[in-house]
């Protein structure tokens, strides 16, 4: 079953195109890139305030991660 997201596809490929393109101009090398979305993902996850929900959503993210580059 499709996951369903509470915000739009556009929301989301805005989102996306905005920061592809920052990674884009500036010419970042992949390893920058990989290092750098890592930390904002630290970050984000960083905001959640109960240690368990942090693991929890490292764990989720992880695994869809793993998911989606097997996929292709």
């Amino acid at each position: 079953m499709p996951v369903q997201s509470k915000y739009s596809a556009q929301q989301q490929e805005e989102l996306f195109e905005n920061l592809l393109n920052t990674l884009t101009e500036e010419r970042v090398p992949r390893d920058l890139a990989l290092m750098t979305l890592g930390n904002l993902v630290t970050h984000v996850i960083q905001q959640e305030n109960s240690a368990q929900r942090k693991a929890q959503l490292a764990e989720q993210f992880g695994a869809i991660l793993k998911q989606s580059v097997s996929q292709n």
